[in-house]
């Protein structure tokens, strides 16, 4: 069943480029919950949004997909009228999907190390670590991220081999010790208040925050990818949370 999901959301997310409404059958019209604030509510909703992309000649390719009980979830990159990289989580009942979050924000970089948003590893390995490193990301989310304990960073990040996606960072433990450090001496402008979602396959985990990011609500997606227990790889997207005037269903962006 996890690689039949993991198929029909690929499908599902595909058609925005193919505009092919046969691969919504995987969604339940009846029960579906948007979290996208500006995305209507259901099933056609979700087909209105897909046909829409599609006569903008888009180019979708789903990079990493993964699955972690009912939930699938997928690592993309968008070309609409403009490049973007997201975050897409799906949550099933049965044969169908039900629910649905996201994260979207505009591609930037690559980065001083040369590593664009969505390059890297996209093999899942390690599957009887999951819970393990599940634990060590809900830890270094609260500890480091939240609570901005910046003396436990190095308990969590590989200081031999991390690998940074995000276009403002660089590779290494001190370009993240730096940016921490810079990041509190002028009052932190990245603000993780709320942890409210891990998924995790194996040796990649997906964290799913809520905070601000200068003085704006913004959700944070934050995926790593963990040796040895050791977070060696990252990436992300970050998304500004539109007021509720803008909602176009009121189910919550968590």
């Amino acid at each position: 069943m996890t690689i039949k999901r993991k198929e029909e959301i690929c499908a599902l997310l595909k058609s925005i480029e193919t505009g092919d409404e046969t691969s919504i059958v995987v969604v339940n019209p009846n029960k579906y919950i948007q979290h996208n604030p500006e995305t209507h509510e259901g099933g056609e909703g979700l087909a209105a949004l897909f046909k829409r992309l599609s006569k903008s000649s888009p180019s979708v390719n789903i990079v990493r997909i993964f699955s972690d009980g009912d939930y699938v979830f997928g690592h993309t990159e968008y070309d609409f009228s403009t490049s973007r990289v997201g975050f897409e989580v799906f949550r099933f009942e049965g044969d169908q999907t039900v629910e649905h979050w996201d994260n979207i924000q505009l591609r930037k970089g690559p980065n001083d190390s040369g590593h664009s948003m969505v390059n890297g590893e996209t093999v899942v390995e390690d599957l009887d670590k999951t819970e393990v490193n599940r634990a060590n990301v809900r830890s270094f989310v609260n500890e480091v991220l939240i609570g901005g304990d910046i003396q436990r960073i190095h308990q969590y990040i590989s200081a031999s081999s991390y690998i940074e996606h995000n276009p403002r960072l660089t590779d290494g433990l001190s370009s993240l010790q730096a940016a921490f450090i810079m990041q509190g001496n002028d009052g932190r402008t990245i603000q993780y208040k709320t942890l409210h979602r891990l998924l995790a396959e194996g040796n990649f985990v997906m964290s799913i925050c809520e905070g601000f990011l200068e003085g704006r609500h913004t959700s944070f997606y934050d995926l790593f990818r963990l040796t040895e227990g050791e977070i060696a790889e990252h990436w992300d997207t970050s998304e500004t949370i539109p007021p509720l005037s803008a909602w176009k269903n009121d189910n919550g962006k968590f």
